[in-house]
């Protein structure tokens, strides 16, 4: 039986972020307790930490991919996906969580995931060719809530 959006997040200690839709998603990720990583942009060495430094969450150049990831989270085109999700196996990634960022209609909605049927289950496929549990269809931060305190 597939694990829950939230039983997965439980299960992760390192979070590499590949874009996301709001800086709320590092932040309130590194403030919950993950390592957080991202890549900033298409150069192989631009890759960051983000680290909880009094009550603010500052983010470093890491210059180098990190060494490890349990979950590889993207906001990124479908097209662009199967290079990503090959990325998260070379990490060792268990988990790839796809966000789209769009709500049913297709509007922009930082926390929306809709995503045409063909395509989520494309990335879907992909994950799971991989060996990866796929999450596609909630918003992160709103599994991050569901979790214990």
């Amino acid at each position: 039986m597939p694990r829950t959006p939230s039983e997965i997040l439980q299960d992760v200690g390192t979070i590499l972020l590949v874009d996301w839709p709001a800086r709320v998603v590092p932040d309130t990720l590194t403030r919950a307790g993950f390592t957080v990583f991202d890549h900033g942009g298409p150069e192989p060495d631009n890759y960051n930490a983000f680290e909880l430094l009094g009550d603010k969450v500052a983010r470093r150049p890491l210059g180098r991919r990190p060494d490890h990831a349990d979950l590889v989270f993207t906001h990124r085109p479908s097209e662009e996906l199967a290079a990503i999700v090959a990325s998260a196996r070379e990490l060792g990634a268990r988990a790839f969580w796809w966000h789209t960022g769009l709500d049913t209609g297709g509007e922009a909605n930082p926390a929306g995931c809709w995503a045409p049927d063909d395509e989520a289950s494309a990335a879907r496929d992909l994950a799971e060719a991989a060996g990866l549990e796929y999450v596609g269809d909630v918003y992160i931060l709103d599994a991050l809530a569901e979790l214990p305190r």
